[in-house]
């Protein structure tokens, strides 16, 4: 990862992550996804639930993934309710970016105490 990386998409990702915890702070676990959603449009900002993620193999699909969201065609984001993310939930939200041109992901725990979050760039 280079230095440039770190800052890839950085405003779009500083907005996103704060409507998380605006989310966060006022409904906790429930309705996550919609919540952000009804943010993201209020601000303007493009954003697409569920997208699919065609998987090819031999120039052949062989699976699809849904994305949680898709923002402004740049950020995929994976939300999560769980008490602890694992590395199977980072290596998932990679999967998703490596099935796609979208180099950046936002892993996002509405965990029980706090908002938790990892960038991850492909």
């Amino acid at each position: 990862m280079t230095q440039e990386d770190n800052f890839i998409h950085k405003e779009l990702t500083y907005k996103i992550i704060g409507y998380a915890m605006k989310v966060h702070r006022e409904l906790g676990y429930g309705f996550l996804e919609n919540a952000l959603m009804v943010l993201l449009e209020e601000e303007g900002i493009k954003a697409r639930q569920q997208y699919p993620i065609s998987v090819y193999f031999e120039n052949k699909v062989v699976g699809e993934y849904f994305a949680d969201i898709l923002v402004e065609d740049k950020v995929l984001i994976e939300l999560k309710a769980i008490e602890r993310t694992a590395n199977t939930h980072t290596a998932q939200l990679l999967n998703y970016l490596k099935a796609t041109k979208i180099r950046l992901g936002l892993l996002i725990n509405f965990a029980p105490r706090k908002l938790e979050y990892e960038r991850i760039i492909k």
